[in-house]
C-alpha cells in the first residue's frame, strides 16, 4: 500500500467509528459535561493524551476542568465529573480512581470500545466509541490498518471535538471567547 492509500483507509476507519456513535450517548456526555461544576479527566498511555486534549478543550469554553495528575488539579466531590478513559475496557488505575470520585460523591463518565469491561461498568455514563483497541488487535478481530489501539485512540480525538463543538452550541459559548483563553505563553 501507499503512504496515500493507508491515509485513506485510516481515515476512513477514524471516521467510520465516530459515524458509529450512538447520538444519544453523545448527548448524555454533553449533559454530563454541561451540569458538571468541575470537571476532571484521566486516561492511561495515548488515552490520556487524548483525555488531556479533551481537558484543554473544556477549559477554554470556560469550564472548570483539570486532569488527574497534574498538580492543580482540585479534588472532586458531589457535582463533579470524573470523566476517565479505558478504551480496553478497564486498568487498574481507571478502576481505582473511579472507586476514588465515587467514595467522594461525584459523577463517573467512562468512554470505551468495550462496555463489558470493569470502568464502564462502574460508570454512571458511558460513551461507547466502537473501535479496535489492544483488547483485541490480534488475531481475526483485528481489522485496522492502524497499530494497536491506534483506532480507538484517534477516533476519540475526533470524536472529543466534535463533542466540543456540541458542548459549545449547548452552552452558548463564542468562539472568541474560546480563542481568548488560549494561553499566550507559547
Amino acid at each position: 500500500m501507499t503512504l496515500s492509500d493507508l491515509a485513506n483507509r485510516a481515515a476512513a476507519e477514524i471516521r467510520d467509528a465516530v459515524a458509529a456513535i450512538d447520538p444519544t450517548a453523545l448527548d448524555g456526555l454533553i449533559t454530563e459535561l454541561a451540569q458538571a461544576k468541575r470537571v476532571v479527566c484521566y486516561g492511561v498511555g495515548r488515552e490520556g493524551l487524548m483525555m488531556r486534549a479533551l481537558a484543554m478543550r473544556l477549559y477554554h469554553m470556560g469550564l472548570d476542568a483539570h486532569v488527574v495528575g497534574d498538580m492543580s488539579c482540585p479534588p472532586v466531590g458531589p457535582g463533579d465529573l470524573l470523566v476517565v478513559s479505558a478504551g480496553p475496557g478497564g486498568f487498574s488505575t481507571v478502576d481505582g480512581l473511579i472507586g476514588v470520585a465515587r467514595k467522594a460523591g461525584a459523577r463517573i463518565a467512562c468512554v470505551t470500545a468495550q462496555p463489558q469491561g470493569s470502568a464502564p461498568q462502574a460508570a454512571d455514563r458511558v460513551f461507547l466509541i466502537p473501535a479496535q483497541t489492544m483488547a483485541n488487535d490480534q488475531g481475526a478481530a483485528a481489522a485496522s490498518v492502524l497499530p494497536m489501539g491506534s483506532l480507538f485512540e484517534g477516533a476519540q480525538y475526533l470524536a472529543f471535538e466534535l463533542l466540543v463543538l456540541a458542548l459549545r452550541d449547548r452552552l452558548a459559548v463564542n468562539p472568541q471567547a474560546m480563542r481568548a483563553r488560549h494561553t499566550n505563553l507559547e
